[in-house]
């Protein structure tokens, strides 16, 4: 017997299927016309596509003429169900059979249709559709189907033909509102999910899901809407397997709690027992927030866990955990007693509790697949997205109490108000990467006044490139002393944090003096003396000599007297000499310029002393 649930509940991580307790979700289908068809008939919902939740949704048949099971493209066919301005909805209607449902419904969607009814191909009680794992391999073409699904038996599917056949026009209407139960004016519900971050586009989907849904789960928590329990799958080695290699590497506990490979290869990577652990640490990290009375912070545990400790990066570990569960102020030593001894051969009552919420009760089915959200004791049915699963929520309530977050998406968080949500934070420069968001908070390096910040937004974030030394030094060491102010920061460079000269250290935390005089590393001549300064060094010299710091040496004062005497001596005959050579220059300058002058007057007036000139002409003569 247990070993036939051991092989149960390995199929159902495998394969998302096993025998058990499973209830079909349904809705109504009420047919308006024609006449004779008139009537309220069940029908199942899709575990696909976005199911109207606590809404109706009114529309007419069609059936086509071609491409009947929806198995290939529309267009192939050049047939379109778009509505057009005023018209009805399409609700189309589709033969099972030959390809998956989920084929079917993708392909009617981009036809145009707004909703997909299936025939049933046999007489038989209403099934699920699922989502086949085969098709897993395109997660955004699984979910990026949006319209809802319902499986119809045949005898009313072979009506809606005969009808359609003769010239009736079926009109029908899809009713969700009492496909949840909603009592009261408080939701419960449970996820449950597994910290396998390894399992393929399932698990990236489980993670994205936490991710966005976080913010709204919370704001309903925190203001009492919502009652949320998250819960784990796990299965029992047989006893006969119980020493074997395959169930000490995927179980604890002596056998009693296992978890399938994450790789599905024995040899490599991280076992069973390591998703089994991080289950467990999940849940006691739900305990113990609980019993805080802050059960939302599962929602921060899980989303910084996914992002700070993957598989991929082989940081799936206690320690990266720790570290997570640190930052969210949460008692580390609490949850550690909660999670107890894995090697211990007794049962873990955490783990033993999970196991036996498993099996179904009251309108609940076994849960066989994952992921699965169970809403007011119902299983929900439909995409696990965002939008979907917040209007599956808010359907739960009982009319007229539903919370002002089923009315609007304008909202905010607030997760940065306590404790700035565990993310990076400088109480000195008051920056905080802590962003509040409808999606809740995300932890990401700011920019400010311009200046970018880098790191992981949890326990780093640093100012870089220009400008960053003017916010909070660049996060580096900075010290005022004696009126003298010293910076490690190096303007212009990432992440540039060096101790000035004269200083030893990080850069970031400390830099410390450095003793030129006991390192002797300056005053290195036999003369000199030295004295330790902050930051840098002063040295002197015995007797009559003087320092000369850039040739680290002493010298002589009267030397260097004799030799400044000398030099006035030079200085002097120089200026002297110039000036004699000036002296002469002007005197030759001048008697030259004497001479000039006396020769250009010769030549146009005579002089007092100079003779007459004798005349050429005789007077008297005829």
């Amino acid at each position: 017997m247990r070993a036939g649930l051991w092989f149960c509940v390995l199929v159902s991580f495998f394969w998302g299927s096993c025998l058990g307790r499973f209830v079909v979700e349904k809705n109504s289908l009420r047919v308006t016309s024609p006449k004779d068809l008139k009537g309220v008939y069940e029908c199942a919902i899709g575990n696909f596509g976005v199911p109207q939740y606590g809404g109706t949704m009114l529309g007419f048949v069609v059936y086509p003429k071609a491409n009947r099971k929806a198995c290939k493209a529309f267009d192939e066919f050049d047939i379109s169900f778009k509505t057009k301005a005023g018209g009805l909805p399409t609700f189309l209607l589709i033969e099972r059979g030959d390809c998956y449902f989920t084929t079917k419904a993708w392909n009617a969607q981009k036809a145009g249709a707004a909703a997909v009814l299936v025939s049933d191909d046999k007489i038989e009680p209403l099934i699920t559709m699922d989502v086949p794992e085969e098709e897993m391999g395109n997660a955004d073409y699984l979910q990026n189907i949006s319209i809802p699904s319902a499986l119809i038996t045949k005898d009313l599917g072979d009506s809606f033909k005969k009808a359609l056949a003769n010239g009736d026009m079926v009109n029908v209407n899809l009713d969700w509102r009492e496909s949840l139960p909603h009592p009261d004016e408080r939701v419960e519900y449970e996820f449950w999910t597994n910290s396998n971050d390894e399992c393929g586009p399932k698990c990236n989907s489980q993670i994205e899901f936490v991710r966005n849904f976080k913010g709204a789960a919370q704001i309903l928590e925190h203001k009492g809407y919502t009652q949320f329990t998250p819960h784990y799958i796990t299965w029992y080695c047989p006893e006969a397997f119980s020493l074997s290699k395959q169930c000490e590497s995927q179980c604890i506990n002596h056998g009693r709690y296992c978890a399938p490979d994450p790789e599905q290869d024995f040899s490599k990577g991280y076992d069973g027992k390591d998703v089994v652990m991080q289950n467990l640490r999940q849940l006691c990290v739900f305990k113990v927030a609980n019993e805080s009375g802050k059960p939302w912070l599962w929602w921060d545990y899980v989303t910084d866990f996914s992002i700070r400790c993957p598989m991929k990066e082989k940081k799936f570990n206690k320690e990266c955990a720790d570290k997570v569960i640190e930052s969210l102020g949460l008692d580390l030593k609490r949850i550690d007693k909660c999670i107890g001894d894995p090697d211990a051969n007794e049962e873990n009552p955490i783990l033993k509790a999970e196991q036996d919420a498993q099996i179904g009760h009251d309108s609940r089915g076994d849960v066989t697949i994952l992921p699965t959200l169970v809403i007011n004791n119902r299983q929900y049915r439909g995409k696990l997205d965002k939008a979907a699963v917040l209007k599956a929520l808010c359907a739960g309530f009982q009319e007229t109490t539903e919370p002002a977050i089923c009315l609007t998406e304008e909202i905010e968080t607030n997760e940065c108000l306590e404790n700035n949500g565990g993310c990076w934070h400088d109480k000195a420069a008051n920056v905080t990467a802590c962003k509040d968001t409808f999606r809740g908070r995300v932890c990401k390096c700011p920019i400010i006044h311009g200046v970018q910040f880098v790191g992981d937004g949890y326990t780093r974030c640093e100012a870089s490139g220009s400008g960053r030394c003017e916010i909070n030094n660049g996060g580096c060491w900075k010290q005022t002393k004696d009126s003298t102010t010293y910076s490690a920061c190096v303007e212009g460079v990432s992440n540039g944090c060096k101790c000035p000269a004269g200083f030893k250290g990080d850069g970031i935390k400390l830099c410390e003096d450095v003793d030129e005089c006991k390192e002797r590393t300056a005053c290195q001549c036999p003369e000199c003396r030295c004295k330790n300064t902050w930051g840098s060094y002063e040295c002197s010299c015995s007797g009559d000599l003087l320092y000369m710091r850039e040739h680290d040496t002493c010298i002589s004062k009267k030397t260097t007297e004799v030799g400044w005497s000398f030099l006035w001596v030079i200085f002097l005959g120089l200026g002297i000499a110039g000036l004699g050579a000036y002296a002469v220059y002007k005197y030759r300058i001048r008697n030259y310029m004497d001479s000039e002058i006396r020769a250009i007057m010769a030549q146009y007036m005579p002089l007092e002393n100079q003779a007459e000139v004798p005349s050429h002409f005789s007077h008297g003569h005829v």
